[in-house]
C-alpha cells in the first residue's frame, strides 16, 4: 500500500469518526430535549389557558363600552389576545417538532455541522481587519462581502430544518421573547379585567 492510499484512508477515517461524534451529539442531545419539552406540556398549558377568561372579559367589556373607554379597553385585550395567539402557535409547533425523536435527531445532526459555519467568522474578520498586512483591498472586500452574506446563508439554512429549526436561532430567541411576554400576560390579564369591571361597573353608574 502506498502512500497516497494510506493517506486516503486516514481521511476517510477520520471524517466517519467525526460523523460518529456528530451523530452521538445529536442523540444526546435529543435525548435530553425531547423529555424535558414533553414535560413542560403542561406547565405551559397553564400558562396559556389561565389567561384566557381574563382576556376575553377585557374584550367583552371594550365593546360593550362607550366612548374613549371602548377602545382603550378592546385595544388592550386584542392586543393581550395576540400574545396568547402566538404562544398557542409556537407552543403547538415545538410540541410537534419532538413527536418523532428519530427525525429530530437527523436534523439536529444537520445543525450540529451547519455550526461549523461559525469557523468562517475568524476568517471573515481576519480578511476585513487586514491581519496578512498591507492594504489587500480585494481581501478586504470579499471578507466584508462574506460577512454580509454569511448570517443569512445560516438563517436560510437552519430555516429548512423543520423541527430543529425551533432550537437554533434566530427561532429559539423569538421563543424566548413569546414565552415571557406569556408569563407576563397571567397576571397582567388579571389585573386589566378587574379594571375593565370596575371600570364598567363605574360608567353605568
Amino acid at each position: 500500500m502506498d502512500f497516497a492510499d494510506r493517506a486516503n484512508r486516514a481521511v476517510h477515517g477520520m471524517a466517519a469518526r467525526a460523523d460518529d461524534t456528530t451523530g452521538e451529539t445529536s442523540a444526546r442531545i435529543v435525548a435530553a430535549l425531547v423529555p424535558a419539552v414533553r414535560l413542560l406540556r403542561w406547565p405551559t398549558a397553564l400558562v396559556l389557558w389561565v389567561p384566557v377568561p381574563f382576556v376575553l372579559t377585557t374584550v367583552a367589556l371594550g365593546l360593550a363600552a362607550d366612548g374613549a373607554l371602548r377602545i382603550v379597553l378592546t385595544a388592550v385585550g386584542l392586543a393581550m389576545a395576540a400574545v396568547s395567539g402566538a404562544f398557542w402557535g409556537r407552543r403547538r409547533r415545538i410540541l410537534a417538532a419532538v413527536e418523532e425523536p428519530e427525525l429530530l435527531a437527523g436534523e439536529m445532526r444537520t445543525l450540529v455541522n451547519l455550526t461549523g459555519k461559525f469557523d468562517e467568522t475568524g476568517t471573515t474578520l481576519r480578511e476585513i481587519a487586514g491581519a496578512d498586512g498591507g492594504w489587500r483591498v480585494f481581501s478586504r472586500l470579499r471578507g466584508a462581502w462574506r460577512g454580509v452574506t454569511m448570517p443569512t446563508r445560516w438563517i436560510d439554512q437552519v430555516g429548512d430544518l423543520p423541527r430543529a429549526r425551533y432550537f437554533a436561532p434566530p427561532k429559539i430567541g423569538t421563543t424566548i421573547w413569546v414565552t415571557t411576554a406569556a408569563l407576563w400576560l397571567v397576571p397582567v390579564s388579571v389585573v386589566v379585567a378587574l379594571v375593565a369591571v370596575v371600570g364598567s361597573v363605574a360608567g353605568a353608574f
